[in-house]
């Protein structure tokens, strides 16, 4: 029997617009879309169409021109600036292509700083730092390190660490191998596994196939709209009937 997936995040009816000028331009209207618990979302879709404006909607960073998004049984659309900032701290964590570590802390006190935003139990924030820098294999010589005496993949590994740090419902990630090398691009996204099979919901904006392979979700974005989507089992290393589900899918989509 089919287990029915929990609902983490609900759009209806979106539209987002920007001023250029003197025109208006509309990035999507009237989308509508579920995300579910547990899942690893990937949001694709042509250079334009939308993806990161999607994302930075439903995580509460941007805020549609119309339409209402719940986030975790809440009404975020409602919320003021205020209350979003604290709703992101408890419930999102973000990990983008530029990194955006503090450079005059040490990778671990990265970490603990972003943790004491969202719990006071010090000792808890430690253990917890701990156990997801082991989970990305950066040892704790390379935890005292700065971010600019590190390579860009252990910086960006050090990045997810923080955004998980706090537990979040849901972590977000913008092109986050973006602007790694193919050895480093592939210990990040071997960490984004991980976390997902431990049940970390995750939402990816990617152009990129490889990384979207690891999703078990993927949704095309184009001409304002959810467009398609393919859905596939957890990732579990390579798999040929995977890739080419997902190369049909992509071919379909006009990618």
């Amino acid at each position: 029997m089919k287990t029915e997936k929990e609902i983490m995040i609900s759009a209806r009816n979106l539209k987002k617009c920007f001023n250029m000028g003197d025109e208006k331009q509309t990035i999507f209207e009237n989308l509508n879309l579920d995300i579910y618990k547990g899942d690893f979302t990937i949001i694709m879709g042509s250079s334009g169409a939308g993806k990161s404006t999607l994302m930075y909607s439903l995580s509460g960073m941007d805020r549609p021109t119309e339409g209402n998004i719940a986030f975790a049984g809440k009404e975020i659309t409602k919320c003021n600036d205020d209350q979003l900032a604290v709703f992101r701290r408890k419930n999102c964590g973000f990990v983008f292509q530029q990194i955006y570590l503090l450079e005059k802390m040490s990778l671990m006190d990265n970490v603990l700083t972003a943790g004491a935003l969202c719990n006071n139990d010090k000792k808890a924030v430690v253990k917890r730092a701990k156990e997801l820098f082991e989970l990305v294999n950066i040892p704790e010589i390379t935890q005292k390190k700065f971010s600019t005496q590190v390579s860009g993949g252990e910086a960006q590994r050090a990045g997810i660490v923080r955004a998980a740090i706090n537990n979040p419902e849901v972590i977000f990630a913008d092109e986050p191998t973006g602007a790694l090398n193919s050895n480093n691009s592939e210990a990040v996204l071997n960490v984004f596994t991980k976390l997902h099979k431990e049940g970390q919901s995750i939402i990816m904006v990617t152009h990129d196939k490889k990384t979207a392979l690891r999703g078990n979700r993927l949704l095309y974005v184009k001409d304002g709209q959810v467009f398609g989507e393919c859905n596939l089992e957890s990732y579990n290393g390579k798999d040929k009937e995977r890739e080419k589900k997902l190369d049909n899918f992509l071919a379909e989509m006009g990618w």
